[in-house]
């Protein structure tokens, strides 16, 4: 339905991501591989507030999220400013649209399990046999604090 796709800029963003996007910022370059197109990226990215390195969208690759091409299409781009996918972080919620792609391109990957405990996969599909992530999260929040701690530490 268009109705529910011209949506995408109205939906809400996490209530902890804006503030964990500004942080994470001050340290790491942020990338966007969104499954949805510029227009609704943009209305989105209002509110999370943050100025993104590179936004990367179905409508400029051509293709959705597992599909393979989105990765690569990613991997050439960080490629082409120089860097080197060992110095990438994939962080998402999906196992199926996201982990198992970023695992099949050698990418290391946190998996933001914003549903902890609850049952099933909610609206995505039961991700592939076999996928993994390097660090698991319950919010963007607390990866970012994650991060503090981890710089506190090392003083």
């Amino acid at each position: 339905d268009r109705r529910f796709g011209a949506s995408v800029p109205d939906w809400p963003a996490f209530p902890d991501t804006a503030e964990a996007l500004r942080y994470l910022r001050q340290h790491f370059r942020l990338i966007i591989l969104s499954n949805v197109d510029r227009a609704s990226f943009a209305g989105s990215n209002v509110r999370l507030g943050v100025a993104f390195d590179a936004v990367h969208t179905a409508q400029d690759i051509g293709s959705y999220k597992p599909d393979p091409r989105n990765f690569r299409y990613l991997l050439d781009r960080l490629a082409t400013d120089g860097t080197d996918r060992a110095r990438v972080l994939h962080v998402a919620q999906s196992l199926f649209h996201d982990h198992a792609p970023a695992n099949a391109v050698g990418l290391a990957s946190a998996w933001i399990d914003r549903r902890a405990g609850m049952e099933g996969w909610g609206a995505t599909a039961p991700p592939p046999d076999g996928v993994r992530w390097d660090f698991r999260f319950p919010t963007l929040a607390a990866l970012a604090d994650a991060h503090r701690e981890a710089r506190a530490a090392l003083g």
